[in-house]
């Protein structure tokens, strides 16, 4: 394995999460910092909040691509180089760098959204029908009880349940790693949960905010 190419890597994945899709999908054609408004998350569900729709699901499908790429970058530079599952290692790797990019992007101050989105492109590549699954669980506790937060964090509680008891892990780091993904996801909405004990969280399905540039 090249050091170079694990530079490439480390590095490329970074930028792609950097890319703050929502922050300037709303600058450019809205002329609003979605982070000034709603929930103050630079994501694609404050971003449909905010700005609707026909902003928030282009946000939304390129940062799920964004985790995707970059889980994707050490198949496309380094298949043949190391073994199977040093691959899936070097992509887990990657992928993580992607998710911190998104969290804490280069191109907007730091100051970015949850991850989620990115997370899901990423495992996206690692594992399709685990992936698919907690989508399922995420998409039925939504529609169940209206909660994104809770539905993203139900599926990411589902990630390692699934990994353990349904599917061969393509490595042990991967295992690993669905029980980090699972308390990052939990560490990440904490306010959410607050709000949610609370009774003050704010369904998905509710009329969008009004800004000052519309």
């Amino acid at each position: 394995m090249m050091i170079s190419d694990l530079i490439i890597v480390c590095a490329g994945a970074y930028l792609l999460g950097s890319v703050p899709t929502a922050v300037w999908a709303g600058k450019i054609f809205h002329n609003t910092d979605v982070r000034e408004h709603g929930s103050g998350n630079a994501g694609a569900t404050n971003t449909i909040r905010v700005l609707g729709w026909k902003t928030g699901v282009p946000v939304l499908l390129v940062d799920v691509l964004k985790g995707w790429v970059a889980a994707m970058l050490p198949v496309w530079l380094m298949a043949g180089q190391v073994s199977d599952p040093a691959l899936v290692n070097l992509q887990i790797l990657a992928g993580m760098i992607a998710i911190v990019g998104h969290i804490f992007p280069v191109f907007a101050g730091f100051r970015g959204g949850k991850g989620v989105a990115t997370t899901f492109g990423f495992l996206l590549a690692l594992s399709l029908p685990v992936t698919l699954l907690c989508l399922g669980v995420f998409l039925v506790v939504l529609l169940a009880f209206g909660y994104v937060s809770l539905g993203s964090i139900s599926a990411g509680i589902a990630f390692p349940v699934l990994v353990f008891t349904l599917f061969e892990s393509p490595s042990q780091l991967f295992s690993y790693f669905s029980i980090l993904v699972a308390i990052a996801l939990i560490l990440t909405h904490q306010k959410n949960i607050k709000r949610l004990l609370n009774g003050e969280e704010k369904k998905f399905l509710y009329k969008k905010e009004k800004t000052d540039n519309g």
